[in-house]
């Protein structure tokens, strides 16, 4: 049995953890996922060949997964295994709302550069949607993230052992959480039983531990909108005409939130404003009232967080983008958007400034104005999914092109 749910990923939304969506019943995925593959069909895809694949995980899985590459091609090939975000993703990293995805299009670009690409599904999402399984052994198996990098391995000796793949041209490409498998993976191979690769690319780098991620996503982003978008005259403080303005075109919930803590009626709220002087300020009046209510001083016991307790306590043993990717000598490529809420562009200058002390002279960073996490243009503190923006694609192709 199946069932599906939407994209899930370390996502906060500004009044509620949109750690799970609703899905659909498995007869309608499937209907979509049909759909979805005749449409993928018809765009993009000619003069590539688009291979099914099955890869064992061990622990009981085996995943579908697809190989595409030149149909004209000849010879072995380098390959790019795209490693996914956080949640149960189907191997195209399907976006939902109709959205697209992330990884067709990266897929699709890289073999116009004459490289072979290899997409998977994760351990537990048995089709496109994604459709899950039912099975709890797989969706949510002990240590999951340590399971995550080894499935991740498991996919990569599947690419060594091709014939149609050069083994010494395995390149990683991660998105979120796909960056740390893949700077934990590179940094020491060995470890993992697979070939050194050949260059890792970066898009949303998980450059600091989960901790800060979800602090930033659950409540610093929420002080950080108020400065921005709130605080006309920028001196730290809310007066009540400010913090009516700043209500003003906001989504509703995202208004109701922001005025339970800032005012009653048109005046500021005196539970608030604790030193009675007619103003918020923002970081010590307003973030006090937000810190309690995001419940994030409980951390790791973030209320809406129980589904990705044992997640959390599990990725956090491992390094972080920053401190693993130093330990790999070879190309890399570090892609993150200004206004990303989830993995910050500082943290992504920090990883590759790392990588540059390492001595390592092979290392790119570029920082997207207006993109968020998902690297497409979109309002910061209202994102919307959206497909890798072209501009993105192109600086992918072109930083493989000049390597093969």
């Amino acid at each position: 049995m199946t069932k599906t749910r939407k994209y899930r990923s370390l996502t906060v939304a500004v009044t509620a953890l949109a750690l799970v969506a609703g899905g659909v019943s498995a007869a309608d995925a499937d209907v979509l996922a049909d759909r979805s593959v005749a449409a993928a069909d018809a765009k993009g895809w000619a003069g590539i060949t688009r291979e099914q694949v099955r890869i064992d995980f061990g622990q009981g899985w085996v995943t579908q997964a697809e190989l595409t590459y030149p149909t004209r091609s000849k010879g072995r090939l380098p390959v790019v295994v795209l490693l996914h975000g956080s949640g149960h993703n189907d191997m195209n990293q399907t976006l939902p709302d109709g959205k697209g995805s992330t990884f067709v299009p990266l897929a699709q670009a890289v073999a116009r550069e004459g490289y072979a690409a290899l997409r998977f599904n994760k351990r537990g999402v048995t089709g496109i949607g994604p459709v899950e399984s039912t099975d709890p052994a797989q969706l949510n198996p002990k240590h999951p993230y340590d399971r995550i990098q080894r499935d991740a391995a498991a996919v990569i000796r599947f690419a060594a052992g091709s014939p149609r793949i050069n083994p010494s041209k395995i390149f990683l490409l991660g998105h979120s959480e796909g960056t740390d498998v893949a700077a934990n993976l590179a940094a020491d191979p060995a470890a993992f039983g697979i070939p050194k690769p050949a260059g890792v690319i970066e898009m949303g780098v998980v450059g600091q531990d989960i901790k800060q991620l979800l602090t930033l996503q659950i409540y610093g982003r929420l002080l950080l909108q108020l400065h921005d978008q709130f605080d006309v005259n920028a001196d730290g403080r809310l007066t009540a005409t400010e913090a009516v303005n700043g209500l003003v075109g906001q989504p509703q919930e995202v208004a109701d939130q922001f005025r339970s803590v800032l005012l009653d009626g048109d005046k500021v709220r005196r539970s608030t404003d604790t030193d009675g002087d007619g103003q918020i300020a923002i970081d010590t009046e307003a973030g006090a009232v937000l810190r309690a209510a995001t419940g994030i001083d409980a951390y790791p016991n973030v209320p809406g967080l129980e589904e990705i307790q044992e997640y959390i306590a599990d990725i956090a043993r491992f390094p972080t983008v920053t401190q693993a990717l130093p330990r790999f000598a070879g190309p890399t490529l570090l892609l993150n958007g200004e206004n990303d809420l989830q993995t910050p562009a500082r943290a992504a200058l920090a990883a590759d400034a790392a990588v540059a002390a390492s001595g390592n002279p092979n290392h790119k960073i570029i920082i997207y104005p207006g993109m968020a996490h998902t690297m497409n243009i979109t309002p910061k503190f209202t994102p919307e999914f959206g497909e890798p923006d072209r501009q993105v694609v192109n600086d992918i192709r072109a930083w493989l092109g000049q390597l093969n």
